[in-house]
């Protein structure tokens, strides 16, 4: 049965096609496979205010700098790190007496870091601390490629359907000579949500974890009978 499946899958491999038999049965079937996230992605940068606009830049320069060499450090290729931003602000402050004045410059500066290693995720978002990037934000975990986790659940989704398949084919007495129709309904991977304990909001290293996902793979099968 298994083996009818996937020969006639490779022919009449389509979606939403209507039946061409008029003696067909609609078998469904549903896989799931536990994903471990493989790749961390964190925001991280430094708002840095200043008299003048060489001093905020300057300031920011550095804080970088250092942030991407303690990363360098801790593995994380050149590559994998990417500026996203890099804004200037005029700062201005009012009085009553005065009204508005100039008071100075903000470099905004931020880089997208992507950690291959997710253990180290810790230690990669500890940095700010270090080095005194003062925003951090968007710690997520992924799985770069999820479509090798959903062929695994889609052969799970066709090994069920086969098995059904004899199930009925025994119980209703029929023949199943082909397939008609596949329909599949892929179901993506979320992204969970990071933990992080006291200490990462008093300098301490923060506790990360990238926890799991289940991809699901649902696939709808029409056969002919006879």
């Amino acid at each position: 049965m298994g083996t009818l499946i996937r020969n006639n899958l490779q022919k009449y491999y389509f979606i939403g096609r209507m039946d061409r038999a008029e003696r067909t049965i609609q078998i469904d079937g549903e896989g799931k496979v536990t994903a471990i996230p493989d790749l961390g992605v964190v925001a991280m940068g430094t708002i840095t205010r200043a008299d003048t606009l060489a001093g905020a830049q300057s300031k920011s320069t550095e804080t970088m700098k250092q942030l991407t060499e303690k990363l360098g450090a801790l593995g994380i290729a050149p590559a994998d790190i990417q500026t996203t931003a890099y804004n200037i602000y005029p700062r201005t402050k009012w009085t009553e007496k005065t009204g508005e004045l100039p008071d100075g410059y903000e470099v905004n500066q931020s880089v997208t870091v992507k950690i291959r290693d997710v253990s180290k995720a810790n230690e990669v978002v500890a940095l700010a601390g270090q080095v005194g990037a003062n925003n951090v934000s968007g710690l997520q975990f992924i799985v770069e490629d999820p479509e090798q986790y959903r062929a695994e659940a889609r052969e799970k989704a066709l090994e069920q359907v086969a098995e059904k398949a004899r199930q009925v084919s025994k119980s209703l007495g029929v023949r199943l000579t082909g397939i008609v129709a596949y329909n599949e309904l892929p179901a993506g991977v979320p992204e969970p949500i990071f933990m992080m304990d006291k200490a990462a909001y008093g300098g301490g290293a923060p506790a990360v974890s990238p926890g799991s996902n289940e991809v699901v793979v649902r696939v709808s099968v029409n056969f002919e009978i006879r």
